[in-house]
């Protein structure tokens, strides 16, 4: 450039006489472990990575000492591991590099080669990820916050410990796969004495939700499965195992309206065509993809999908304000495959930004069909609620105890949308054991007792045979049984005290269950 020669004239290119390299200083690594992700959107995060690594199962693994071996009830750390196909050396030196990837596969998730560092790091102090292939060793390697900010240090993780944890993990992993390991991880340490059960409760379900909805395309699909289970660091028994289900935010049975989910077409400058598939949802429906997923005013709007992932989960992104009487909209959008300057998405991938251009763009969009326009979209789903909001024919269903541990994912959903939940309360849980009886009382004569202070169904371990047709139970099985006794004891578990009326009906349910029982029995051993 030649030198810069003064001058009235306006510069439309700044000056400049050298340039010199200005590499980040270790501290910037702060910064990163500052990036606002929650808990559940960072695990979402690495899950991303297990699917562009062709992943067809993945574990999110709280590790719990339950202290029965002198320490106190905790959580230690947590694991996410997958049967993608893995890194080598090279390839995990990258991964762990901040922005170190450059490019990316058509159709991955991956976008600003920070997810895994940040995601991490926003939640524990030291991350661990392990990898195998099909042809080359276990390796690993280890940030610690401490030291990264020091001077940028990753330790090399011992390749013996690297192929020990695959090996405890070789029911997912098999010849290939990735363990991101999570320590310290500080919300962890914040969980006061007798409060481990009621956290990873809220925990869990706030993450089987969140997972469920912005990868629910993903999971409605044959061959992959995401579960969340909580195992023993100790003894590796699972204390709890719960598979993710798809939350599929158009997953109403039947529209709320003739004529929808329509298309309309938005001539997007800068972008070309964008598609909007517009839904109005059934009034005032009970099911979890409608209610279950946030504030109804927060989750009209758009649904912005980035290769099949949600990014967006509602929002009118500056086109217009959520209004009460628009709950029942919501568009999806499956944003452009190439890099665009209208739609910005967001490192976290939890909001899309966008241009002016997309609010002219729904100015003129329409339905290329029916001429149709999307304006006149939003005042049918409008209308929509305000004829509904008229009619006072619906029936309100009692609101009950959550369902928790012991009863089936599927089940649990359903129930869900079924019935409404009396928020904050603890659920109730269901286990298999030899039942705890007083003196002269013959446990063969009962199906299950009740813990009413502890919302705990026992079920008689003896019995367990009759319900799983000579197969091995998990803790999820008999779901016929757990969800009758879930409706028939909500109620006596809603009362401060069990009265005389309520003990005699338990007494009466587990003598019709047990001869119930007795006699099916009979039926396959005859």
């Amino acid at each position: 450039m030649p030198p810069y020669q003064p001058s009235s004239d306006w510069q439309f290119d700044v000056p400049t006489s050298g340039s010199k390299r200005l590499p980040p200083a270790a501290r910037s690594f702060e910064s990163l472990a500052h990036q606002g992700y929650g808990f559940e959107a960072a695990i979402a995060d690495l899950i991303d990575n297990s699917i562009d690594a062709g992943a067809h199962n993945v574990v999110v693994s709280f590790l719990r000492d339950t202290g029965e071996r002198g320490s106190r009830d905790r959580l230690v750390g947590l694991l996410v591991i997958d049967d993608g196909h893995g890194m080598d050396d090279a390839s995990l030196d990258t991964a762990m590099t901040v922005g170190g990837r450059e490019r990316y596969a058509t159709g991955s998730l991956g976008y600003f080669g920070a997810g895994l560092k940040a995601a991490s790091l926003s939640h524990a102090d030291a991350l661990t990820v392990i990898s195998r292939t099909k042809r080359s060793p276990s390796t690993g390697r280890r940030w610690l916050t401490a030291r990264a900010q020091a001077d940028f240090t990753c330790d090399i993780v011992d390749a013996t410990y690297c192929q020990n944890l695959v090996d405890r993990y070789d029911g997912v992993i098999g010849w290939h796969g990735t363990i991101v390991r999570w320590d310290q991880v500080r919300a962890f340490e914040t969980i006061t004495a007798g409060q481990t059960d009621r956290y990873l409760n809220d925990a869990i379900e706030r993450l089987e939700t969140h997972l469920g909805l912005y990868l629910h395309r993903f999971l409605a699909r044959d061959g992959f499965h995401v579960d969340i289970v909580v195992e023993d660091v100790h003894t590796q028994e699972e204390l709890d195992h719960r598979g993710v289900e798809p939350i599929d935010p158009f997953g109403y049975r039947v529209p709320g309206r003739a004529g929808f989910p329509r298309t309309y077409v938005a001539p997007v400058e800068g972008v070309g065509d964008v598609a909007l598939t517009a839904h109005i949802w059934p009034p005032k429906s009970p099911l979890v993809a409608y209610r279950g997923i946030g504030p109804l005013a927060e989750r009209q709007g758009f649904y912005l999908y980035r290769n099949d992932r949600l990014v967006q989960a509602g929002g009118w992104n500056d086109t217009r304000s959520p209004e009460g009487h628009l709950a029942l909209a919501r568009i999806a959008v499956d944003l452009p495959p190439e890099p665009n300057d209208v739609f910005a998405l967001t490192v976290k991938k939890d909001g899309v930004q966008v241009t002016p251009a997309f609010a002219r763009g729904l100015e003129r969009a329409a339905d290329q069909t029916t001429g149709h326009s999307f304006a006149e979209y939003v005042h049918e789903a409008e209308a929509t609620y305000r004829e509904a909001a008229k009619r006072r024919t619906e029936v309100k269903r009692m609101a009950v105890i959550p369902p928790g541990k012991g009863i089936d994912p599927k089940l649990k959903r359903m129930l869900r949308d079924e019935l409404p939940q009396l928020e904050g309360d603890d659920p109730i849980t269901f286990i298999w054991a030899k039942l705890d009886v007083p003196p002269g009382v013959d446990s063969a004569e009962l199906l299950f007792t009740i813990d009413h202070k502890e919302r705990l169904v026992v079920l008689n371990k003896d019995y367990r045979h009759a319900f799983n047709g000579g197969r091995r139970g998990g803790s999820n099985d008999a779901p016929v049984l757990k969800g009758l006794l879930y409706l028939m004891l909500n109620e006596i578990f809603q009362k401060e005290r069990v009265w005389a009326n309520q003990t005699d009906k338990v007494a009466l349910w587990n003598s019709v269950l047990v001869t119930a029982v007795r006699a099916e029995l009979a039926r396959s051993e005859g």
